[in-house]
């Protein structure tokens, strides 16, 4: 217990002491101040404000952080009494949560066009750009929350921390600063990419961006020090960029690291570590490896959405496992990647955003000024650079898709499951919403093939009259409704990635009340129980996965009450599981149970840190330098190559 007691008499914020005074040198002496504090406490109704106890309990020892009324204060002494009498993890780790200890964040996310409008569907751009602004939302309220019952005084900060880009293109990529809607206290921070000839103005692919992220980190290292006037608290990256960059900033400051990977590429490309050299001058996985082993070593704790994450399934090895044991040919062999059974590794499933995504059935609730645009979208006869192809019979039900336009998300799998399949097409239409239709307005290489794959496949199955190819919508506010539209058909939501981490999309569809069927690799497989709140789908059999979508269709013509039933039972799934109040309070918790591990284990970890140093200097930087510097047209119209 002597390592608590340090923790809690070290405890301050910015030189304001919290939780124990210089009154309290010892354990026996703490028990005592705790047991005279109950004593008190007693003596006053359970609502009565700190502010008339607060100079008494100073004397005992004992200083603001215990909570804002008599209630609160005696509930955090009862915790402390029974850890210093029985230890017991589950006690241990409430008290933890509940220390004020959490009040500066900031969030990592540099890749990609990271705004609050019209960034959706742009490369790069998808469901982990809406992960994070609904993640800070939820996280100011709840620190918001348990400021005020910790009876402080103190405005948190969240900053979400991203790459400036010159060239927006229509967004607010440009803009240094940019408040975050729907909050007090958070804002986006955008710290620009630099070389040595000044700063880089183009999107990069985030398989390119490793060349920049060391000065990058620098650079926000000092921006956010200044933002924050002194350091955060609490620092999480995201994706292997943002992961890496937290790391190199959470190693030079001191901070507790939250890692979240969304998605860790390793197994998404199957075999891309025995054959990296095939992947390598698109990839450059040999960089996105050896910086995912560093970052998830160095985090303090890691979160994931889905156990799979972790350790897979029966069937397919778990993002974090595939990192256990592997080989680079020619370049290094790991034999001890990562520990699955860490403790570090902790589950915390995010929810969709309530306000926009809510269930079809709330009328009051309804959008219904948006269904002339809405339909527009879906059934317009013109064909424009917004939309392509028609609908012939308005009366069948839609299955709808919905994702960025890349191989891994398979949108032209789905295109093609529904065109093979003629009673499926005879059940009801198509429509999927994805990247650009014209393929010169794409600069993303993936993406330029896929929406050439897209055109070929309309031409070869003549699916014009059956399907509609809407381009990436990126309103949010009328997407929930078009979800919601979609249900007033009795269609069904599918989403058909070869792997998909979590599965934003999967809730969203599930929150508004519209049947989803999801692959099953990855995430969705726990978010959908398969034939009860939805439908698992094979990607790699199409057939059997289009004949899945065509029986249930068959069966609701059959059964009335079969697509509610479906509807019904998903809505209670995300109700009893995956809601943002559940994210953040169990986000804070780990906050504080982490970071006092930290203050804790520093010694222990020391030889992990420096192996690691080591790991980054001669093998990261050196692999950083065979990644081919972004080329960028300057004023006279010719190309300049950046530098180093």
């Amino acid at each position: 217990m002597q390592p608590l007691l340090d923790f809690l008499r070290a405890h301050n914020y910015r030189g304001q002491k919290l939780m124990l005074n210089e009154r309290i040198q010892s354990l026996p002496r703490l028990r005592s101040a705790l047991v005279k504090a109950e004593e008190h406490l007693n003596k006053f109704p359970l609502n009565t404000l700190y502010t008339k106890f607060e100079h008494k309990l100073q004397e005992m020892g004992l200083e603001k952080g215990w909570g804002d009324n008599a209630e609160h204060v005696l509930d955090m002494i009862h915790l402390l009494l029974e850890i210093l009498q029985a230890p017991d993890p589950s006690t241990l780790e409430t008290f933890l949560g509940r220390i004020p200890m959490v009040f500066n964040v900031v969030i990592l996310s540099p890749h990609g066009y990271f705004g609050q409008a019209n960034v959706l569907g742009m490369p790069d751009t998808g469901g982990q750009v809406v992960y994070i602004l609904d993640q800070v939302r939820a996280l100011e309220n709840e620190m918001l929350l348990r400021i005020k019952q910790q009876g402080l005084d103190i405005m948190p900060e969240i900053i979400v921390v991203t790459r400036l880009i010159p060239e927006a293109y229509g967004t607010t990529c440009n803009q240094r600063i940019e408040k975050i809607s729907g909050t007090q206290y958070s804002r986006i921070l955008r710290v620009p990419f630099r070389t040595e000839k000044g700063i880089l103005r183009n999107w990069v692919s985030r398989f390119d961006v490793w060349p920049y992220l060391e000065r990058f980190s620098e650079d926000v290292s000092n921006e956010i020090t200044a933002e924050l006037k002194g350091q955060a608290d609490l620092i999480i990256g995201n994706y292997s960029d943002g992961n890496l960059v937290a790391s190199l900033i959470a190693h030079k400051q001191g901070i507790t690291q939250c890692n979240i990977a969304h998605a860790l590429e390793k197994t998404k490309y199957p075999d891309s570590d025995l054959y990296w050299k095939n992947f390598e001058e698109k990839y450059h996985f040999s960089c996105q490896f050896t910086a995912d082993l560093i970052a998830m070593n160095h985090a303090d704790f890691i979160i994931t959405s889905t156990y799979q994450e972790i350790a897979g399934s029966k069937g397919t090895v778990g993002q974090y496992e595939s990192h256990t044991a592997f080989t680079l040919p020619g370049l290094y062999r790991v034999v001890h990647g990562i520990d699955v059974f860490d403790p570090k590794f902790n589950i915390v499933s995010p929810g969709a955003d309530m306000q926009i995504y809510f269930p079809y059935t709330e009328k009051q609730h309804r959008l219904t000024a948006l269904h002339r645009s809405i339909e527009e979208l879906l059934f317009s006869p013109e064909q424009t650079a917004e939309h392509i192809c028609v609908l012939n019979d308005r009366k069948k039900p839609i299955i709808f898709s919905m994702a960025r336009l890349d191989r891994v998300k398979n949108m032209t799998g789905l295109v093609e499951w529904f065109a093979k399949n003629k009673r499926l097409r005879e059940l009801v239409n198509l429509v999927v919403v994805a990247g650009d239709i014209d393929p010169s307005k794409s600069k993303d290489r993936e993406e330029v093939a896929e929406i050439e794959k897209m055109h070929a496949l309309i031409k070869e199955y003549n699916l014009n009259g059956q399907f509609r190819w809407i381009c990436a919508q990126k309103n949010r506010v009328r997407n929930g409704e078009l979800y919601r539209y979609l249900c007033d058909t009795r269609g069904a939501f599918v989403q058909p990635a070869l792997y998909e981490a979590f599965g934003l999309t999967v809730l969203e569809a599930m929150t508004c009340g519209l049947p989803t069927f999801a692959t099953c690799n990855g995430g969705p497989a726990e978010i959908i129980v398969d034939g009860v709140s939805g439908f698992h789908i094979d990607p790699y059999h199409g057939d059997h996965a289009s004949e899945c979508i065509a029986d249930f269709f068959e069966r609701c013509k059959t059964d009335t009450g079969y697509w509610d039933k479906i509807s019904n039972a998903g809505l209670q799934r995300i109700y009893e599981r995956y809601t943002w109040k559940i994210y953040s309070e169990r986000l804070m918790t780990l906050a504080g149970v982490y970071g006092f591990w930290k203050y804790v284990s520093k010694l222990e970890r020391r030889e992990t840190r420096r192996y690691l140093e080591m790991f980054y200097t001669s093998k990261y930087r050196d692999l950083v330098k065979t990644v081919p510097l972004a080329v960028e047209e300057i004023a006279d119209g010719t190309e300049e190559k950046s530098t180093e």
